[in-house]
C-alpha cells in the first residue's frame, strides 16, 4: 500500500469513529433525558443532571426554540447555564408529576469535519409524555445539534437546539393497557 492510499483509509475510518461516537453520544443523551430515569444506580435528579452535565463541552449552547418551545425552554449559553436549565426542569416538580417521558430518534444525518474533530446532526424527534392524572402530550421536534472531540478525546456537545415541530394532547386512555409489572406502576 502507498503512503497516500494509508493516509485516505486512516482518514475515512477517523470519520466513521468520529460518526459512530456523536451516534451514541446523542442517544446517552437522550436514554438520560427519558423518565423514568432508566440509568440505573442513578438514585437522584441530581446525579442524572450531572451524567448529562458530561456530555456537554464549556461553551456548549443548549436551546428549544419554535412556537411552544421558546417560552418553555429558552436559551442557555455555557456549561454553567446548560446546568441550570436541566436543574431548573427536573429540580421544579411539576404538577401533575411527569411518570413517562420517552425519547424516539428518526431520520438521522451526520456530518463530520474533514479533521474528525468537529460535528454536527440532525433528528427527528418524537416524544410521549403522560402525567399522573392521565394527560397525556405527544411532541415532536426536529434537533439540530454540533459537537466537537475535545483534549481529553471525548465527544461532547457543543449546540443541542431543539425545534418544535408539534404539540399534541393524547387522548387519557392512550396508555391504560400496559401490563401490570409497568414501571409506570412504581409508587
Amino acid at each position: 500500500m502507498t503512503k497516500a492510499l494509508v493516509a485516505a483509509l486512516e482518514k475515512r475510518v477517523a470519520i466513521l469513529e468520529a460518526e459512530a461516537d456523536v451516534r451514541r453520544l446523542q442517544a446517552r443523551y437522550m436514554f438520560l433525558c427519558d423518565t423514568p430515569n432508566p440509568e440505573y444506580g442513578c438514585a437522584s435528579d441530581a446525579e442524572r443532571i450531572d451524567r448529562i452535565m458530561e456530555l456537554f463541552a464549556p461553551e456548549a449552547v443548549w436551546e428549544g426554540v419554535g412556537e411552544y418551545y421558546d417560552g418553555q425552554f429558552g436559551k442557555a449559553e455555557g456549561w454553567d447555564a446548560v446546568k441550570a436549565h436541566f436543574q431548573n426542569f427536573w429540580g421544579g416538580k411539576t404538577d401533575p408529576a411527569l411518570i413517562l417521558n420517552c425519547h424516539y430518534l428518526t431520520s438521522e444525518q451526520i456530518r463530520v469535519a474533514d479533521d474528525a474533530m468537529t460535528a454536527e446532526g440532525n433528528w427527528v424527534h418524537m416524544q410521549p409524555w403522560l402525567f399522573s392524572d392521565g394527560k397525556a402530550l405527544l411532541r415532536s421536534s426536529r434537533l439540530f445539534n454540533r459537537f466537537r472531540k475535545c483534549e481529553d478525546g471525548v465527544w461532547r456537545f457543543t449546540q443541542n437546539r431543539t425545534e418544535n415541530v408539534f404539540v399534541a394532547p393524547l387522548p387519557a386512555t392512550w396508555a391504560s393497557d400496559y401490563p401490570a409489572t409497568s414501571v409506570l406502576m412504581k409508587d
